[in-house]
Formats: structure tokens, C-alpha cells, sequence
């Protein structure tokens, strides 16, 4: 199976597909039987059977829970963390340190996002890494906005987060949701396309002339339902990838890869989700 998605397409295991995904081996001399990658092949003699390299066993269903609880629970320390840490805003100079933090840590969560999503082999190191940046990023960002809106708006937006991933997976499972190529295809292409609107939006921004995209307008609204309709459809494709991958019987490592996917998917519900509350809690 070939993925558009750029986070599972460097996945090889997983694109290979079939029963034999994982360790395709059988003895050497039978060429039909040799893995895509040289370092798997047999040096044995000819007709004895080959050696399978060491692999830590398949990737499973717990395996992805685990590493996306360590994950998540990496992001969550670091927001709390950064919540603790900076000031209570009561003037504007208060803001600067969450303005910092907002900054730093999007920006270095996006390039190891970026990473990330193309590195053939998934870093753990890297994931948690990205984790810590996106707490930092999501601690200030929403200590900002409850200072702003109050109400209890952050709390809402994260039950309304895990409430949107409890119903999309139950959705998927029961009532058996395909995922297709067009639907791949679309996915990723809105992405890539929301991503390329929102640099738009920061390039504009520092020379006044913004498009509101995240404002707290029509345009702020427009934008932040269809990126949070966005953010469930590509749940839906990390559910489909956990579930070939389970299926194939791919390296437990991939369970990183897994997770990293279905984070980015929650952070990026978690903000849309935050700016429609605060739109909605205007007077």
C-alpha cells in the first residue's frame, strides 16, 4: 500500500504492503523471496535457509497507545509547564514572555514537524523533542487566550478535543469507514494548502496587511471550522495507517511514527477548536 501522506510515506514497511511486509524472507537462492533492501538478503550457502535479522517484534495496537500517551503526556507537561512558569498577565508588558514562548516553540515544533514527516526511519528522540516544543507553544498560547476570554475556554477546547477523537474513532470503526486515495490525496493537499495560507497570513501580518485568518471575524471563523473539520479528517487517516500497519505487521518502532501523527492531528484540532470558542465567547 503507497500513502500520499508525507508522515507514513516514508514509512517502507508500511508501503510495502502484504503478509509478508514485514521480514520478507525465505531461503536463499529463491530471488522471489528476497526483501526490497540489500542489508535483509541471505549470505548463507545456497539452499540452507536464511538468518531474519533481529526486528522487536511487530507493531501493535498497544504499542501505539503507548507511545501516543508518552507523547501527549510530553506535551501536556510542557504546556502546564509553561503556563506555571510565565507571569500572570495583568499589563501588556506580561505578554512579551508568552509572546516568546508562543513564537519559539511553533516555530521550532514546525521544523521538527517538517523533520519529522520526511525522515525515512522515525527518531523517538525527535518526536519527544517536537512534543516539548509544541507544549511551549500551546502553554502560552492558551494561558493568552483564557486571560483574554476566561470562562473556562481552555478546558472546554481540551474536552472538546479528546471529545472529537473518542466520536471520529468510534465513527471509523463502527461504521466502518474506507479510506481511499482521493480521499489521501485531498486530505494531504488541504493541509499542505491550510499550512501554505497560514505562512501567507505570518509574511502578510508583519507588513499590516493580514487576512484575518486568525482573527476572530468571518474570515477567522471560516478558517478555523474548516481547519477543524481538517483536523478529523486526518485522524481518520492516522486510524487507517495504525490499522494496515497492525495489520502488516510493521516494526514496533513505527508506533513513534503513530504517534506523531495522531498528535499533530489533536494539537492541530485543539487550536482551531480554541479560536472558535474564543470567537463564539465574544460579547
Amino acid at each position: 500500500m503507497q500513502s500520499n501522506n508525507p508522515v507514513f510515506r516514508r514509512s517502507e514497511e508500511f508501503n510495502r504492503g502484504g503478509a509478508n511486509a514485514y521480514g520478507n524472507q525465505t531461503y536463499a537462492g529463491n530471488g522471489a523471496g528476497y526483501g526490497s533492501d540489500p542489508s535483509t538478503w541471505g549470505t548463507g550457502t545456497p539452499g540452507a535457509p536464511t538468518t531474519p535479522q533481529a526486528t522487536g517484534g511487530p507493531m501493535t495496537i498497544d504499542s501505539v497507545v503507548q507511545k501516543t500517551a508518552i507523547t501527549l503526556g510530553t506535551v501536556i507537561v510542557a504546556a502546564f509547564a509553561t503556563w506555571v512558569l510565565t507571569p500572570d498577565i495583568s499589563t501588556d508588558a506580561d505578554l512579551a514572555p508568552l509572546t516568546s514562548a508562543v513564537m519559539i516553540g511553533a516555530l521550532g515544533a514546525f521544523v521538527l514537524s517538517m523533520v519529522n514527516s520526511f525522515k525515512r526511519v522515525i527518531s523517538p528522540a525527535l518526536v519527544l523533542a517536537f512534543a516539548v516544543l509544541e507544549g511551549v507553544a500551546l502553554g502560552g498560547l492558551s494561558k493568552m487566550f483564557d486571560a483574554q476570554f476566561g470562562d473556562g475556554i481552555v478546558t472546554q477546547a481540551v474536552i472538546g478535543t479528546f471529545a472529537a477523537f473518542a466520536g471520529t474513532l468510534a465513527a471509523y470503526k463502527f461504521f466502518n469507514i474506507q479510506v481511499g486515495q482521493k480521499f489521501r490525496t485531498f486530505v494531504v493537499a488541504a493541509v499542505f494548502g491550510m499550512i501554505a495560507l497560514s505562512l501567507m497570513e505570518v509574511v502578510l501580518g508583519l507588513f499590516g496587511n493580514a487576512l484575518g485568518f486568525y482573527g476572530f471575524g468571518a474570515m477567522g471563523l471560516l478558517f478555523s471550522v474548516a481547519g477543524l473539520v481538517l483536523g478529523v479528517f486526518m485522524l481518520i487517516l492516522d486510524f487507517d495507517f495504525v490499522e494496515q500497519g497492525v495489520r502488516n505487521a510493521i516494526p514496533e518502532r513505527e508506533s513513534w511514527r503513530a504517534a506523531f501523527a495522531m498528535t499533530v492531528s489533536l494539537v492541530w484540532i485543539y487550536t482551531n477548536l480554541l479560536r472558535l470558542l474564543a470567537i463564539f465567547s465574544q460579547d
